[in-house]
């Protein structure tokens, strides 16, 4: 499994070095662009409006745009003298119920595994948090970006889920059209409890599936398998264009070249002599 970032838990004066790995992956299918005529796939420069041509990667920097059409340039020396202290530490700033949180804080989910001789420390915490059935409320950074985090375990693993923080949750007020009081008909109510009751059971994550991604894999597969008209290949690579342009275009000058040479003069006859003989 792929380490995304290396680094310690720190809470008091306990310090565990552990390596993160994503605990999820995204299977979404996804598609590339390409040109319907030829089945080539379309690049996406990017460029400069103003300058019209294309932009390379040590031409661009960072900017904050605080006002229609101005920005604030940040250059990667200041970015990295204000990185926070939590860039190599997951600092646990308390310990909290799990219930007292609301899923809407949380992000992505990463596991935890102990680096180096840390073995003993990370046993100790994941016994400490399972026993007492709290989680650690941490501070990480992670690609530059400080987060709020959750720290518990999951079997006999660490899993720290990052969340956001508390001004990143939109306010249930901006939510339109809710009702100002749920009024609702006791019978109808009774109905729908009961309902719920029937439909209620123990959670199994097995028995939940991406109905639409396995539609459209199998849609996939079949035509590939009957090779439809809709199976191509990319034609190859441009630069063979710019060979046949060039050789058409030396061509057209030399034809242009001879077009433009004035003919050669008609040599000149020699005049019959006078004399049909002399004397040998």
């Amino acid at each position: 499994m792929h380490t995304v970032w290396k680094g310690a838990i720190s809470f008091g004066l306990v310090h565990v070095p552990v390596k993160m790995h994503s605990a999820t992956e995204d299977r979404d299918i996804s598609f590339r662009s390409l040109h319907k005529d030829c089945g080539m796939p379309i690049n996406y420069a990017k460029t400069c409006r103003h300058c019209n041509k294309e932009i390379g990667p040590d031409e661009i920097v960072k900017g904050f745009e605080y006002e229609k059409d101005k920005y604030v340039i940040v250059k990667e020396e200041e970015l990295e003298a204000i990185k926070p202290n939590s860039a190599k530490t997951i600092q646990i700033l308390d310990f909290v119920d799990l219930a007292e949180i609301d899923p809407v804080y949380y992000q992505k989910a990463y596991y935890l595994s102990p680096d180096m001789a840390g073995a003993g420390a990370y046993s100790l915490l994941l016994e400490a948090i399972r026993q007492t059935g709290k989680i650690g409320i941490a501070k990480i950074s992670i690609r530059s970006k400080g987060s709020l985090a959750a720290v518990r375990v999951v079997g006999n693993c660490l899993c720290l889920e990052t969340m956001f923080f508390p001004d990143e949750i939109r306010a249930i007020s901006q939510v339109p059209s809710l009702p100002a009081q749920t009024a609702v008909n006791e019978k109808e109510l009774d109905m729908a409890k009961m309902l719920i009751e029937q439909l209620s059971e123990p959670f199994d994550a097995a028995k939940y599936t991406d109905d639409y991604r396995i539609a459209l894999t199998e849609l996939i597969q079949q035509k590939i398998a009957g090779q439809s008209v809709d199976v191509v290949s990319a034609p190859a690579a441009s630069g063979r264009t710019n060979v046949i342009d060039l050789m058409a275009a030396l061509q057209a000058s030399l034809d242009a070249t001879k077009n433009a040479t004035p003919p050669a003069p008609a040599p000149k006859k020699k005049r019959a002599s006078k004399a049909k003989g002399t004397a040998s």
